[in-house]
């Protein structure tokens, strides 16, 4: 008695079986980006956020994380909590327009930060909290180029723009959605209310040694249905081709 599958049913499994580890592998990917967390703030509000840098490498540390702050709609205030064994710089630049606040008009702001000092060895992932506000109203949302160094020497640029109807680039950068003051059900916001009347406000919280308490994004909640997506699908291939072979070994009558 033959125990060979037919040529279409292995041709079947191993299709299903691909799938599955295509998005496994795309789910691991997905956890392993630089993001923003919550990625989903109102316009014109103050909101915390954390940037989560996932360590990639399996024999390297990071090192050094840089973010830009883009300044064609700038943010007046932003305040960096201390991350212990890590040094906060900021960068501030003059504005081609000042900001118009209730307290007068700010014309700079803050363009990048850098963290350095510390290190994410392999395997582990770091978090580091920034209080931004007022958020802009003239765009819905807010592209945060990133860089990620580590002690080899290996610089990862998050910097990749999502183009519509195009799969998601290889080092996306971190986005904060904005969405309408009006629409908001609520915010996360824990900054002041009150935005600053001179330079922008580059301060560190009193509390260095809080964790964060931002919940995990909706990128990460993609990546988790994408892996379990992949092992059904991985398991829908080894069962057809079981199925197929308890066809092939059962005698017809």
């Amino acid at each position: 008695m033959s125990t060979k599958l037919t040529s279409g049913a292995r041709r079947t499994a191993v299709l299903l079986a691909t799938a599955g580890v295509a998005l496994i592998a795309a789910a691991s990917a997905a956890e392993a980006h630089v993001t923003v967390n919550p990625n989903t703030e109102p316009q014109g509000g103050y909101a915390k956020v954390s940037f989560r840098v996932p360590n990639e490498e399996a024999n390297a540390s990071t090192t050094s994380l840089e973010v830009d702050i883009p300044v064609d709609h700038p943010i007046a205030s932003v305040s960096v909590r201390p991350v212990p064994g890590w040094t906060a710089t900021t960068t501030t630049s003059t504005l081609a327009a000042p900001i118009k606040t209730g307290g007068g008009e700010v014309t700079q702001a803050v363009s990048k930060i850098v963290w350095t000092g510390g290190k994410i060895d392999p395997g582990q992932f770091q978090e580091f909290d920034v209080s931004f506000g007022p958020l802009p109203k003239d765009t819905d949302s807010i592209v945060f180029k990133a860089l990620q160094t580590y002690s080899d020497g290996n610089v990862v640029r998050w910097i990749d723009l999502q183009q519509p109807g195009q799969p998601e680039p290889d080092h996306p950068a971190p986005v904060l959605h904005l969405t309408s003051a009006a629409a908001a059900t609520g915010s996360t916001s824990s900054a002041p209310t009150t935005a600053p009347t001179t330079a922008p406000s580059v301060s560190l919280a009193a509390d260095g040694n809080a964790k964060s308490t931002a919940s995990a994004s909706s990128s990460d909640t993609g990546a988790r249905t994408l892996g379990v997506a992949g092992l059904i699908v991985g398991a829908l291939g080894f069962g057809t081709a079981i199925v197929a072979l308890r066809r092939k070994n059962t005698p017809t009558s």
